[in-house]
């Protein structure tokens, strides 16, 4: 039998080198979709403003109103404004969720860019994940911006118990970016997709607490409030907020909702 004839370094480099091409063309593809997608984002104005600036604006305003800053002895001691903050805090997701991510997938899918997507080293998987990174990263901006104005304009203190607010930002913006992802999944058209995210806008709000502090409403539709993901992501905020350790019973029912919309997302999101 011949001996094995030993492979030269000149044939060897190129095979090496096409298996480490193909195995970065997928992280450099979502790489690329990332990037296009931020510049694609950082020109939408609208969504800028109703994401990071409007919850801030919101409480700015609400501050400027005397009784607002308060102390009110029905709320524990506390004034209206400082239960505002978590409430401004997940408007900033609900926003992200709901009404902004929900259009532009839906966009893509309308006018076929999922499907010519899928044609390319760029998936739309790539798409979806950068859609997510994206508004995430904008729920996080209007979060601080929420925090810092509060402090700053209307003495309103930091989290007393910042891991257990943070945990309860992660989960819930977990459950509004599942919430949006299942509004992407069901309509082919942009008109169709915002009629329905504004009609669940709306009804967020209230549970989040934008029109009435949840902590003010009588104890049974309280009760119902809380089964919400973002009734009980609000409970969760406030406890944080003034030092204690947020509820596990509405840490877990905000995350069971992000568990239950993102599986029923994953379920039923076409591409086409």
């Amino acid at each position: 039998m011949p001996a094995p004839t030993p492979t030269s370094p000149t044939t060897a480099a190129p095979a090496h080198a096409h298996s480490r091409a193909r195995a970065s063309a997928p992280s450099g593809a979502s790489a690329a979709v990332l990037r296009a997608e931020a510049r694609l984002f950082r020109r939408e104005p609208a969504a800028v403003f109703w994401i990071i600036l409007f919850p801030a604006l919101l409480l700015t305003i609400l501050g400027l109103i005397p009784a607002m800053r308060e102390v009110d002895e029905e709320l524990d001691g506390q004034r209206v404004i400082d239960l505002y903050v978590p409430t401004v805090v997940l408007l900033a997701m609900i926003v992200a969720g709901v009404q902004s991510m929900p259009v532009t997938l839906t966009s893509y899918r309308e006018h076929g860019i999922l499907r010519r997507l899928s044609t390319t080293p760029a998936r739309p998987r790539y798409l979806l994940i950068a859609q997510l990174v994206l508004h995430g990263a904008a729920m996080l901006l209007g979060l601080v911006l929420a925090l810092v104005v509060g402090r700053l304009a209307f003495d309103v203190g930091l989290p007393s118990q910042p891991a257990g607010y943070a945990l309860t930002v992660l989960v819930a913006g977990f459950a509004a970016l599942a919430l949006g992802g299942l509004l992407s999944s069901f309509f082919r058209t942009v008109k169709a997709t915002q009629a329905v995210s504004t009609a669940v806008f709306f009804p967020m709000m209230f549970t989040a607490g934008v029109y009435v502090p949840i902590s003010t409403l009588p104890d049974g539709l309280r009760t119902v409030v809380e089964l919400t993901p973002f009734g009980a992501a609000s409970q969760a905020l406030d406890a944080a907020a003034v030092g204690d350790w947020p509820s596990w019973t509405h840490l877990g029912v905000t995350a069971l909702w992000g568990v239950v919309l993102v599986s029923a997302a994953a379920r039923w999101f076409r591409w086409e």
